[in-house]
């Protein structure tokens, strides 16, 4: 733990924060779910902060629009593999054979955590430095070209209203080879649909289908 302390520039008054920080679920009891809920409010507030300082010129529909990017899975996992976070996680060996150590969302809620020890052993201008250290600019955040429903939900959070919401309206085939059809709506309104073998890829395929529909599929 000592190469990742040197890595996040903070040297820990307490270890075992994180130590909590970086157990994985698959070790049980101890894991670091309860520090990721708290990581996610911490970094949403230092993150709303900095863009408000550093933004002056901005409204809040694009003030909204560039915390949803910093704040998503794609930056936080970046942060993290840059961090070397996944090689210092405690896991089982079920959970590193199929790849934990690398994938996104584990990434992402093992950096809320560590963000969360962080802010308690040493408080939120340790926890803020952290973010400015290591944070990329929006820019520089490498989404996956998959994530059609990130890219749905900040093209609409520009104008600060609601975000979409997801139905399952349809399936169809046997249980082996089962299709399901989603569609995406904003305040009762349809804005796409899509069809897909599991219930996210049809809510992918309805997301890039609405961005298609408002000139923005470019941004998947």
């Amino acid at each position: 733990m000592q190469a990742l302390m040197k890595a996040l520039g903070y040297q820990f008054r307490n270890p075992a924060l994180l130590r909590q920080a970086l157990t994985h679920p698959s070790m049980g009891r101890n894991d670091n779910q309860r520090l990721e809920f708290l990581g996610d409010a911490v970094l949403q507030y230092i993150m709303s902060d900095v863009l408000y300082a550093t933004h002056p010129d901005c409204q809040e529909g694009q003030l909204t629009h560039l915390r949803a990017l910093l704040v998503c899975e794609a930056a936080l996992s970046q942060v993290a593999a840059g961090l070397g976070i996944g090689k210092a996680m405690l896991m089982d060996k079920g959970e590193e054979l199929t790849g934990g150590r690398e994938k996104p969302s584990v990434l992402c809620d093992a950096m809320e955590a560590v963000l969360a020890a962080i802010y308690l052993d040493g408080g939120m201008e340790a926890a803020r430095q952290l973010v400015l250290r290591c944070w990329p600019k929006p820019e520089d955040v490498h989404r996956p070209m998959q994530d059609s429903k990130g890219a749905l939900q900040e093209y609409l959070q520009q104008d600060g209203g609601n975000t979409p919401v997801y139905e399952t309206i349809g399936q169809s085939g046997p249980p082996h080879d089962r299709q399901f059809e989603a569609a995406v709506f904003r305040d009762g309104q349809e804005l796409g649909r899509g069809s897909g073998r599991t219930k996210k890829q049809a809510e992918q395929a309805a997301a890039l289908n609405a961005l298609r529909r408002l000139g923005q599929a470019g941004r998947a």
